[in-house]
């Protein structure tokens, strides 16, 4: 026996009890009124909040809130007649320009306001923060009370990348000034559906 299975051999012997994952029960948070607590964080979060009934009350909105004569690209092929459908094989320096990019969200928290986007939602890795605006789709369905929560539905999840994100990309590192768009997104805009 070498050296090194003699040194895995007393590991192995030497492991502790296994012992219960604690009780997460604690932590659910409270469901009623899920759609209007999420709106209220993602408003003081600094996003823009939007409750609309279909996909297209969020092409009106969007026509009417931004610049239609730039680039908004989307990975929803429902919108894909209204804006230009992102495509996952496109090389991603041709995204440079995107004035907004709209992702519809795999799962959204209460708590905090923010969105779980995976890989396979945002189409491209860059396109959530690349493009100047972020549009944000979330399905009522997709909403959960607590971080616990949704750790709990993305804990399992196959997928290569995903991120939470929370309101347009701020900083206050240079003398606690407030900053937007400083590494990212100048605004998002939250369609609860």
């Amino acid at each position: 026996m070498s050296s090194r299975e003699k040194i895995l051999a007393a590991v192995l012997q030497n492991q502790p009890a296994l012992s219960p994952l604690p009780d997460m029960t604690p932590f659910r948070g409270d469901t009623t009124d899920l759609v209007t607590r999420y709106c209220d964080m993602g408003t003081y979060i600094g996003s823009k909040v939007f409750r609309v009934d279909s996909l297209a009350a969020v092409a009106s909105q969007i026509q009417a809130s931004f610049d239609t004569t730039k680039r908004i690209i989307t990975t929803l092929p429902e919108l894909g007649g209204t804006f230009e459908l992102l495509s996952a094989t496109a090389d991603p320096r041709t995204f440079d320009d995107v004035e907004l990019a709209i992702i519809q969200a795999k799962l959204a928290v209460a708590e905090n306001g923010a969105v779980w986007l995976t890989e396979q939602a945002m189409g491209q890795r860059i396109i959530p923060y690349i493009c100047q605006h972020l549009a944000v789709v979330v399905p009522e369905s997709v909403l959960v009370p607590t971080l616990h929560e949704a750790y709990a539905q993305i804990g399992a999840g196959d997928y290569g990348f995903g991120a939470f994100i929370g309101g347009p990309s701020k900083t206050a590192d240079i003398e606690q000034a407030l900053v937007l768009g400083a590494h990212g997104p100048i605004s998002m805009s939250l369609f609860v559906v």
